[in-house]
């Protein structure tokens, strides 16, 4: 119980990390006018991420100091050809060791920037990419039930199988193949 208190509590304080981090750089951004191409550079970032398990190590492990977390990433940013706010935001967050919370940094910004548009964000999981014609039936569904444009950011995880996972707020909808199989895995041991 206590554990699971801990990692509640953990993953509580990463959010709260992340969502600081990410209104400071928003109004930093809407200050300055920039805040669209913030929103582009760290799309780019969390695209390298998602490509890069050696980055994805970079930014978990608590082995590398960050001196080597800056220093790496550093040469990362320049590489992809990301300055400015996103890319001296990306190097602070290195050298205060809060790299780790820079994909949960990435997912505020993009919340806190939909809501300035009067959008919603939704986070999609699905186990391979969507074209352009499901994300657009995708945001269709969505916008019917929110009532508001919505933006989606997918992530893939061919774990699920197939099928969604759709967080849209304090809401999950679960339609991946991975779920279904396991509630039909549950009657089916009930049954026998």
């Amino acid at each position: 119980m206590r554990e699971t208190q801990r990692v509640a509590d953990s993953s509580q304080s990463v959010s709260g990390v992340a969502e600081r981090y990410a209104s400071s750089l928003f109004a930093l951004a809407l200050e300055d006018g920039v805040v669209a191409d913030v929103a582009a550079a760290l799309d780019r970032f969390q695209g390298l991420i998602d490509e890069s398990g050696d980055l994805q190590r970079l930014i978990k492990s608590p082995v590398f100091s960050a001196d080597e977390q800056l220093g790496a990433v550093s040469a990362i940013l320049d590489k992809a050809g990301i300055s400015g706010i996103a890319g001296n935001f990306i190097k602070v967050a290195a050298s205060n060791r809060r790299l780790f919370a820079v994909p949960g940094m990435i997912r505020a910004f993009r919340e806190i920037y939909a809501r300035h548009r009067g959008e919603v964000s939704a986070d999609v999981t699905a186990a391979r990419p969507l074209t352009e014609e499901q994300e657009t039936e995708l945001k269709a569904a969505l916008k019917g039930v929110t009532g508001k444009d919505v933006t989606i950011n997918v992530a893939v995880d061919p774990a699920i199988l197939g099928g969604l996972v759709v967080k849209l707020g304090s809401r999950q909808i679960d339609t991946s193949l991975r779920t279904k199989l396991s509630t039909l895995k549950l009657s089916l041991k009930e049954v026998g």
